[in-house]
């Protein structure tokens, strides 16, 4: 499968966030509501938050730039993650991660791995699973 083929759309947009109620509470004054709240095994919390059809995740970060361009990562959705690993590591991309990786979010958890672009931008190809 192409990996165009295997897309199923904008995942979200990953933002770091020093203070993530504060972060919340700013996107719920824009009209986002709050879906998802977790703690990823190191202790952090994440909070999703989605806004007609445009989700963004934030992630507690004490190494929040703080300034324009901030924005971690974009994640594309794709519906057979372990395809898509594949088809980037024929096309010879930067993957930094060196398999598919998987956190306990949602109902049964997400599958991703994140690569980089041309201006050492990351994208984060998910599945939930």
């Amino acid at each position: 499968m192409r990996i165009e083929d295997n897309a199923a759309g904008l995942g979200h947009i990953g933002v770091p966030a020093r203070n993530l109620p504060a972060s919340v509470i700013f996107y719920e004054s824009l009209g986002f509501e709050k879906t998802h709240t977790f703690k990823i095994p190191d202790g952090a919390k994440v909070a999703f938050l989605s806004f007609k059809g445009l989700t963004i995740e934030l992630y507690e970060s004490k190494e929040c730039a703080q300034k324009a361009g901030a924005i971690d990562h974009i994640a594309i959705s794709v519906t057979d993650i372990d395809d898509a690993f594949e088809q980037i590591k024929h096309k010879g991309l930067k993957i930094l991660d060196d398999k598919v990786q998987f956190l306990p979010f949602f109902e049964n958890g997400v599958r991703f791995f994140t690569i980089e672009g041309p201006n050492a931008e990351k994208i984060e190809f998910c599945q939930k699973v």
